[in-house]
C-alpha cells in the first residue's frame, strides 16, 4: 500500500472534502445528505495523531454491512520490513442495530508474521484478545459488544517449496461498538489510536510513549463511504 504517514495536513477543506466526495457518489440533488454524525466521526479520523511507523490509508469499504461506512487500511514498518497489516471499518446505521446497542460499529482485521516459538505458545490466542481490549482500556475508551475470533495458522512447504522455512501468522477479527458522546458521535480518533496501538503491538513494537510528539496527522484524502 502506498505510504500515508510520515506527512502533516494542515486540516483545512476536511469536512468540505468528505461532503464533496458524498454528494458525488451520491448524484448530487434529491439525495438525502450525510448524517452529521458520521461526517464528524469520520472528520476525526482524517485528523487523528497516529505514531510513526504505523501508515495509514484510506480504502474501499464495504458497501452491504451499514448505511454508511469509512474503510482504513495499515501497514507496521520496521525501516523496509513489514510487521504488520490490518484493516478498519467504521459503520453508521443512523437507526440503530440491535446487535451493535448502539448507531456506530468499529470493524478490524490485524495480521502479523510469528517466529516459531511464539506461534507454539498455547495461551496465544488469549493473549491476542488481551492486546485489543487493552489497547483500548490504556486509552480510557467505553466499549460495547465486544466480538471476534483470534486464528493462529501454520504453512510447511514441500517439493519444488520445500526450501521456505515454515511461516506461522496471527489474525485478529474483531468489532466493537464505540460509545457517542456529544451529538452521537464516538471519539475515533482516540480508537484509530488503539487500534495502531494494536497493530504495533502484533507487529513487534514496544508500546509509544504517553503524548509521543513524533506522531502524525492522517492525510485527508477521501471521504466516506456511502452503501
Amino acid at each position: 500500500m502506498a505510504a500515508a504517514q510520515g506527512r502533516s495536513s494542515d486540516g483545512t477543506g476536511g469536512m468540505d472534502d468528505v461532503k464533496d466526495t458524498q454528494a458525488e457518489e451520491r448524484g448530487g440533488a434529491g439525495v438525502p445528505e450525510v448524517p452529521s454524525a458520521f461526517s464528524s466521526a469520520v472528520e476525526a479520523l482524517l485528523n487523528a495523531r497516529l505514531r510513526p511507523q504505523v501508515e495509514v490509508e484510506p480504502t474501499p469499504a464495504p458497501q452491504r454491512l451499514a448505511p454508511y461506512a469509512h474503510a482504513l487500511e495499515a501497514v507496521v514498518l520496521d525501516g523496509e520490513q513489514e510487521l504488520a497489516d490490518g484493516r478498519l471499518v467504521l459503520l453508521h446505521d443512523p437507526a440503530g442495530h440491535d446487535a451493535w446497542h448502539g448507531t456506530f460499529r468499529l470493524v478490524t482485521l490485524v495480521r502479523a508474521e510469528l517466529e516459531p516459538e511464539m506461534a507454539a505458545d498455547p495461551l496465544l490466542p488469549e493473549v491476542c484478545w488481551s492486546w485489543l481490549t487493552g489497547a483500548l482500556q490504556s486509552r480510557g475508551l467505553t466499549y460495547g459488544e465486544p466480538s471476534g475470533t483470534v486464528t493462529r495458522a501454520s504453512s510447511h512447504y514441500f517439493g519444488g517449496l520445500s526450501e521456505r522455512p515454515p511461516a506461522s501468522q496471527i489474525e485478529i477479527r474483531a468489532s466493537w461498538t464505540p460509545l457517542e458522546g456529544l451529538g452521537g458521535v464516538p471519539d475515533t480518533a482516540a480508537h484509530l489510536a488503539s487500534w495502531c496501538d494494536l497493530l504495533a503491538q502484533v507487529g513487534g513494537l514496544p508500546p509509544a510513549a504517553p503524548g509521543d510528539g513524533s506522531v502524525v496527522t492522517l492525510p485527508q484524502r477521501r471521504g466516506p463511504q456511502p452503501r
